[in-house]
Parts: C-alpha cells; structure tokens; sequence
C-alpha cells in the first residue's frame, strides 16, 4: 500500500506590512544539511562550489560552521547522497519553512528580537541565530531584504512576533 505525504506551510498564504518592511511566507525550497570535514570532497560529491568561509554563501549554500552548509536551492533539485566519500547530504525539506523580511525597516525589526547588529552582516552573509527564544538561519540577501529559516514547529510563533513587533 502506497501513502500520499502532502506538506502544507505553517504560514499564512498572505504577507503583512507595517512602516517600512513586508514579511511574507518564502517560496518553497529544497533544503540540504551538508556535512564533511573536507569541504573539498564535499564540493565534489555535490556538484557546486561551496563558500571559503563560515557565513559565506555561494550558489544558494550557506557555510554555518567549520563542516557545516545548509543548501537552499530551488524544489526539485536533487543533490547525490554522497555514498561513497565520508560526507553527509540529507534532504531536510519538510524541517524548516522560509520567511522573507523586506524593506528599509527590515534589519529593524528583525533586530527587534535578534541580539545581533545586523548593520554589520553583508549582503550575502548566513549565520545561525535566535529571534527571542527561536533558533533560526539568517540570510541577508541583501541590504533591505532577508530570509529567515525556521523549524515548521516554531514559524507561526515566529510569524505572529514579528507581526506584533511591526505594529
């Protein structure tokens, strides 16, 4: 017997604005976690350069730490399991959804839950952080927009704080 896996979003289909900022629900991605102590060997299984740097992003994969990437790419895109060299590639889709935060306000609010300075992060840059309580992956894409990545079971509370937090 087969089974049917359909995946809603958490978020709500329509955006909000306040003064200066929009968030809306980002479009659905395919999501990797990537692993390897050799970024090399990684790169290769993968098929796409990787970033030299931890916060760096290059073709839609962000560099999280020493051995760590996320992959952002677009759904459908499917990347080799990566057997035979001692790395890791696990599809990681259904974990997290995607917010987008943009505008000239967009670094403020985020920044109203978030300890970070991000008058300070790059266009271009990803880094793991928290908004209040709630872990999340921030990438500013660029000087006035943002995507944040957040466990499904953590994006409508995340969703609401930053509704409340614009009004």
């Amino acid at each position: 017997m087969s089974s049917l896996s359909v995946s809603t979003s958490p978020l709500p289909d329509e955006p909000f604005a306040a003064d200066g900022v929009r968030v809306s629900r980002s479009a659905a991605l395919q999501r990797y976690s990537l692993r390897a102590r050799d970024p090399a060997k990684l790169a290769a299984v993968v098929g796409r350069e990787l970033p030299g740097r931890i916060g760096g992003v290059t073709d839609g994969i962000a560099q999280l730490g020493p051995d760590e990437f996320l992959a952002l790419l677009p759904v459908g895109t499917q990347l080799p399991s990566g057997e035979e060299e001692p790395v890791s590639v696990v599809d990681i889709s259904s974990r997290a959804v995607g917010i987008t935060v943009e505008g000239e306000g967009a670094a403020a609010l985020i920044m109203s839950g978030c300890p970070l300075d991000l008058d300070r992060m790059a266009p271009g840059q990803a880094t793991r952080t928290i908004y209040e309580t709630v872990e999340m992956v921030l990438v500013r894409e660029s000087e006035t927009r943002f995507h944040i990545e957040v466990w499904r079971s953590f994006a409508p509370w995340l969703w609401q704080s930053l509704r409340l937090s614009a009004e």
